[in-house]
């Protein structure tokens, strides 16, 4: 790195060859990730990279290696906090492996008609991330598949070819419903999120399951579904909630934007959460923080699966190697959920 005039100029592979004691030819086969490098050699140019900060340009490693060390996440998804979370988790693992996110929208009719493959064609990446609903598309999936592009899905719900990067939807709400009935909630409301997204109904099955065996009705309260947002869970809990009819003790939304939507229902209502009304939701975004009081939810590491996505494609060996990564879940009791209020007997 040669300095002159006071500016600092731009460290180049050769500043990095000499600090590592190596060959400019072996450090640009370090930063192209090829294998033919030993261990120790490979670390001791990554270690004099990261002395010097230098980064490499793409577009003449790309020339160099026939690759384009971008790496694309093709979404649709209504919620804006779980492609954000996604994204963070994505971007962090390609910036780790020297390449870049691109982030492609397609429409969900795209992606289930031969629309997709024209899309993808002018995609020039060397792998593919794809979000739920598309990680459902099986147009979609075929089309990936015959573009020879090598792809990960996210979450998705049906059997399918290709890989994958999935969660026990139905398990975690089975254990979400499993509270609530320990809380001493028999009379639960659960909103169901669009049919577009697979985890919506294994969302509904694992709440359907604990309730039946709990010898409870899934069906006592008549919800309309939602679609992810939070103006669809305000529509399904005035639906709900409104009039003088009874009411729920508790309300279990599939994901949080929707169960924020039923906390400001309650609110304009009049009733207190947790007091009158128990709200849960799932996936643990940041608004399950930010609401208040804080939501009770299913913790669904999104960010970890956007990283584990981009490393199945670009990672570590023995992540490339594998076809399917499970993650765990794990319920996040805040204070949004508490047991009924009792009911006071008439005179």
């Amino acid at each position: 790195m040669v300095q002159g005039g006071g500016e600092r100029m731009k460290t180049t592979i050769s500043d990095v060859a000499a600090r590592a004691g190596v060959s400019i030819k072996t450090v640009s086969r370090v930063v192209n990730e090829e294998a033919n490098v030993a261990k120790t050699t490979r670390e001791r140019v990554m270690l004099a990279a990261r002395e010097l900060r230098y980064r490499p340009n793409l577009a003449a490693r790309g020339l160099a290696s026939s690759r384009s060390y971008l790496i694309a996440l093709i979404y649709d998804n209504p919620s804006p906090s779980y492609l954000s979370n996604l994204q963070r988790g994505a971007v962090e693992a390609c910036r780790g492996h020297g390449h870049h996110l691109v982030l492609e929208p397609m429409s969900l009719q795209d992606a289930h008609c031969d629309a997709s493959e024209a899309l993808l064609r002018r995609l020039s990446v060397d792998g593919v991330v794809v979000a739920p609903p598309l990680s459902d598309a099986p147009a979609l999936r075929a089309a990936l598949e015959r573009l020879d592009l090598p792809f990960v899905l996210v979450a998705p719900g049906k059997a399918q070819s290709g890989r994958a990067v999935t969660i026990a939807d139905s398990k975690a709400a089975a254990e979400m419903t499993r509270h609530l009935i320990a809380l001493g909630h028999t009379d639960i409301a659960f909103i169901e999120g669009p049919e577009s997204h697979t985890s919506s109904a294994l969302r509904r099955a694992g709440f359907a399951f604990a309730m039946r065996e709990a010898g409870l009705d899934p069906d006592i309260w008549q919800c309309p579904k939602g679609d992810f947002t939070f103006s669809s869970g305000v529509d399904a809990a005035t639906a709900i909630l409104s009039g003088s009819h009874d009411r729920p003790t508790a309300i279990f939304a599939s994901n949080d934007d929707m169960a924020a939507g039923v906390m400001q229902v309650a609110a304009r209502l009049g009733l207190s959460v947790p007091t009158d009304l128990s709200v849960c939701g799932f996936d643990d975004t940041p608004v399950a923080r930010f609401v208040w009081p804080a939501l009770t939810t299913v913790s669904q590491p999104i960010r970890d699966m956007g990283d584990l996505a981009v490393r199945m494609l670009i990672g570590e060996e023995d992540l490339r190697r594998q076809r399917i990564c499970k993650v765990n879940f794990e319920l996040v009791l805040r204070d949004s959920t508490a047991g009924p209020a009792v009911k006071a007997k008439p005179c």
